[in-house]
C-alpha cells in the first residue's frame, strides 16, 4: 500500500510524522500538492493528524493503474461545479436562503429527495426561463481541478457519466462543453416561457442515479471494480455503492462515512492520484 497525502500546504514535519505513524519506507514528491509515502500501512492517528493539518489522505493498493477504470460517474451540483443550480435560480427571485435550507437538509439525508425537489420547484413556479441561461452564463463555475481531471480520464480512455438531480438545461451544455459521454438529469417543465414548478417525467433521485449507472455499465460490459464515482450528498450514496472506488468531495458526514476516500481540502483532480499508484 502507498499512502497519498494531498493539500494546498504540505509541511515537511507533517510528512515525517505521517511516515512514522504509517511505517512508510519512503517519501516521494508527486507535485507541489501531492506526496506518496511508500509501503505504508493504516494506523491510528493518521486521520486525526491529516484533519488537523487540513490534508487529504488515502491508501492506494500497489499496482493500481488509472487504466484499470473504464467509467467515472459524477454528481453535478457542488461536485463537478461549485454551485447548487436550484439555489442560484431561487436567488433570481430573492428566495435563495429559503430554498438553500431545503437543499441542505436533503443533502444531509434529513428529508426525502423527491419531497425536497417538489418543495423547491414549487417556490420557483412562474420564474422566467431566461433565468436558466443567466445562471449558466453568470454563475456556473467548475470545481477546482475539475477540468484537469476530466482531460486526464478522457486521455486514459475512461468514459464519463454525469448523473444529477439538477436539470438538463445545465447537463446538456456541460456535456458539450467538456466532452462528457453520458448525462442523466431532470427535465424542467416550462409553459409560456415560465417554470411551472414541475418536472417532465420521473424525478432523478438516488434510485434513478443508480439505475442510470447500472444501465451504462451493462451496455459497456463493465465490472464494479472498473467504475469510480464521486459525489457530495446523501442522494449520491446509492450510485457510489455500485462503484469499485468512491469519493466524497467536500461532502456531508453521512457521505464521507460510506465512501472509499474523502477529498475535503484538495481539488477534484486529487482523485487521480488515488486511482493510480503511479501516475496522476
Amino acid at each position: 500500500m502507498h499512502l497519498v497525502i494531498q493539500g494546498a500546504d504540505i509541511e515537511t514535519r507533517d510528512l515525517k510524522a505521517l511516515a512514522k505513524l504509517s511505517g512508510a519506507s519512503a517519501i516521494d514528491r508527486l507535485t507541489d500538492t501531492a506526496f506518496r509515502l511508500g509501503d505504508a500501512q493504516p494506523a491510528a492517528g493518521i486521520a486525526e493528524h491529516c484533519a488537523a493539518a487540513k490534508l487529504d489522505f488515502g491508501f492506494v493498493p500497489e499496482g493500481r493503474r488509472l487504466g484499470d477504470f473504464r467509467l467515472l460517474v459524477m454528481d453535478m451540483d457542488s461536485t463537478l461545479i461549485t454551485m447548487e443550480t436550484i439555489d442560484e435560480l431561487a436567488d433570481m427571485v430573492g428566495i435563495k436562503s429559503e430554498v438553500a435550507k431545503i437543499t441542505e437538509r436533503a443533502m444531509r439525508g434529513e428529508i426525502e429527495y423527491d419531497q425536497s425537489l417538489r418543495e423547491r420547484l414549487a417556490l420557483l413556479k412562474g420564474l422566467d426561463e431566461s433565468a436558466l441561461q443567466r445562471v449558466y452564463d453568470e454563475r456556473l463555475k467548475f470545481s477546482p481541478g475539475a477540468e484537469r481531471m476530466l482531460e486526464t480520464v478522457r486521455r486514459a480512455g475512461i468514459r464519463t457519466l454525469l448523473v444529477s438531480g439538477g436539470f438538463t438545461f445545465m447537463t446538456d451544455r456541460l456535456k458539450s462543453r467538456v466532452q462528457l459521454d453520458y448525462t442523466h438529469s431532470n427535465v424542467l417543465e416550462i409553459s409560456n416561457g415560465r417554470l411551472t414548478g414541475n418536472v417532465t417525467g420521473g424525478i432523478v433521485n438516488a434510485d434513478a442515479k443508480r439505475a442510470a449507472l447500472l444501465k451504462i455499465a451493462a451496455e459497456l460490459g463493465l465490472k464494479r471494480e472498473q467504475i469510480a464515482g464521486i459525489g457530495d450528498g446523501a442522494n449520491d450514496l446509492k450510485f457510489m455503492a455500485e462503484c469499485g472506488v468512491s469519493f466524497a468531495y467536500r461532502a456531508k458526514p453521512v457521505v464521507r462515512e460510506q465512501t472509499t476516500y474523502a477529498i475535503n481540502h484538495s481539488g477534484l483532480d486529487a482523485l487521480l492520484w488515488l486511482l493510480s499508484a503511479e501516475n496522476g
